[in-house]
């Protein structure tokens, strides 16, 4: 039976802490983070899903960040973490220190209270271990805002006032408590005042708003070692009252309370304000009747090579397609589903057109002096074949020009209706990254994400400026409103696993290059206030059940 037509059981969601980590670093603590892998259905390979925080000088880390992972009874899903002592910035993993790793499948996680195993490794010390919980998620789709004060805090520095931070853990359903989020730390004062945050209920307490939610109060210290000032526990029902008597805690320090008898606290924590909202997903807005708009733009520097020589990224084999056309094709026919007239507008760059031989950064790959659109994916495949017969590849590469000319169009659809999509294909290095990165960051305004694939074996490491996952990325003082790009190279998904077919490696780029779309769609939807349009199903239930007109 295909993949496709399992349907996942359940969603769960798991929670990563470690224990007796190896000390890595000579003047201070390991700095952990751990990162989760999946061996998908039918591959040899694991594939990385996401990474942990980092958690600075700990050797018995728990983790904030949860990983979401479908559960099919009928599979074995195998699941690898790895964990890493950070020592530099690099996002390759092999510039950190290997703390050790551990396989296992989900079945054995989730039959498990908490399921606990040895970190394996060369030259990794016995009795380091990793600890993962999993619990089934609801369908919760509501997060809550909340800001908390504290007064009279014990005093917990010698030389100072003590340095507190809040700690905020999930009842999981044996008993034991999960770690979901922390504020920041507020350096020397007793009497502080957090900043406001946002989490998701179900990250919270998994949709009960009586399940009971422990918070503890530390003391930050630099070594990792920090101090607990002292515990409380509540739940969402009673904190969505608001601020009000019933929502100041005393800090309770147990140690302190076994010790003296006429211990009453050591401060009290206080909920400044809470207000709980509903989130809509993407599929609210998609089954509301937001389009999706894709424009493409193809590079068509010199650099690509002679289209009529094989050696060229351009060439079109009669065997396979190029690298072009197989990224137009994956991506164009996801996306063309969520398009109702499935016309797409077809640009390129970096050519010398005819009949006067102008440089140009943004023509139209059909040729039609004022028409852009194309019918369908293989609307787009015959203008990208008509275009490479017609124009002389030539350059810069510049990118600034198809960005602004698709912002453009973006601008004037913000009411939530429309959603536009560039997706960029390229060989080389951008020869116009001041003005993208201007480009970028206006556009980071608008109901637009922005895609690069890179084509070819060339380096491109300016292209991960671009890509906003580590730093936002700023022009001239301004920085992004919101991570609007995706850059992803596409010789990682050829030639690394042999025989496998060029439908699968289209599946597999297509994967990994949509899928912050959804996430940077409804970002904008909620900067913005926009909110869904009922569906026509709902519009149609409504009218049904209205009364009659006289």
């Amino acid at each position: 039976m295909p993949v496709m037509a399992s349907l996942p059981a359940t969603l769960v969601e798991l929670s990563l802490s470690c224990r007796n980590l190896h000390d890595m670093d000579t003047f201070s603590k390991s700095d952990p983070m751990c990162v989760f892998f999946i061996k998908e259905f039918g591959q040899q390979n694991y594939r990385e899903i996401g990474r942990t925080e980092i958690i600075w000088n700990n050797l018995n880390p728990d983790f904030v960040k949860k990983f979401p992972v479908h559960y099919f009874f009928e599979e074995r899903q195998h699941l690898k973490f790895q964990v890493y002592d950070v020592d530099s910035k690099s996002h390759d993993l092999s510039k950190h220190d290997f703390l050790g790793e551990m396989e296992c499948t989900l079945g054995e996680i989730v039959s498990s209270g908490t399921f606990k195993k040895n970190l394996t490794g060369k030259d990794i010390r016995k009795g380091s271990i990793i600890a993962v919980n999993s619990e089934e998620l609801s369908s919760c789709k509501e997060e809550i805002t909340m800001q908390f004060s504290a007064k009279k805090l014990d005093k917990k520095d010698f030389f100072g006032k003590s340095d507190p931070f809040l700690v905020f853990y999930r009842c999981n359903e044996d008993g034991s408590f999960t770690v979901t989020h922390k504020t920041e730390v507020i350096k020397s004062n007793l009497n502080p005042t957090w900043r406001p945050f946002t989490v998701q209920v179900r990250a919270l307490c998994n949709g009960d708003y009586d399940r009971s939610i422990k918070i503890e109060c530390y003391d930050w210290d630099s070594d990792g070692g920090h101090d607990l000032i002292g515990i409380f526990q509540t739940n969402l029902r009673e904190l969505t009252r608001g601020k009000g008597a019933n929502n100041v805690y005393e800090c309770i320090n147990p140690k302190k309370q076994a010790k003296k008898s006429k211990y009453k606290n050591s401060g009290t924590v206080s909920l400044e304000s809470c207000r709980v909202e509903v989130v809509h997903s993407f599929l609210d807005y998609i089954k509301g009747g937001t389009e999706m708009q894709c424009t493409i733009a193809v590079d068509f520097t010199a650099s690509n090579g002679d289209p009529r020589q094989p050696t060229s990224l351009h060439y079109m084999s009669p065997y396979q397609p190029n690298q072009y056309a197989m990224a137009l094709r994956a991506v164009g026919e996801i996306i063309q589903d969520y398009d109702s007239d499935k016309l797409f507008p077809a640009l390129g760059f970096g050519a010398r057109l005819p009949p006067d031989g102008r440089i140009s950064h943004e023509f139209f790959l059909n040729g039609h002096p004022d028409n852009p659109y194309c019918e369908g994916i293989d609307g787009v495949m015959n203008a990208y074949h008509k275009a490479l017969q017609t124009v002389q590849l030539y350059g810069p590469t510049n990118f600034a020009p198809v960005i602004n000319h698709v912002a453009r169009f973006a601008g004037a659809q913000r009411d939530g209706t429309q959603y536009f999509i560039l997706l960029i294909l390229t060989d080389g290095i951008i020869t116009d990254m001041p003005q993208t990165r201007e480009a970028i960051v206006n556009a980071s305004t608008l109901p637009l994400s922005i895609i690069i694939v890179g084509v070819g074996e060339a380096q491109f490491d300016s292209m991960d400026e671009l890509d906003g996952d580590d730093v936002r990325l700023s022009s001239r003082g301004r920085y992004a409103d919101r991570d609007i790009v995706q850059f992803v190279p596409f010789r990682d998904f050829i030639g690394k696993r042999g025989g496998e077919n060029t439908i699968l490696s289209q599946a597999r780029l297509a994967k990994e290059i949509l899928e912050e779309i959804p996430d940077q769609f409804v970002s904008f939807m909620r900067k913005n206030n926009i909110k869904p349009k009922p569906s026509p199903l709902q519009r149609q239930d409504s009218i049904a059940s209205a009364p009659p007109l006289h």
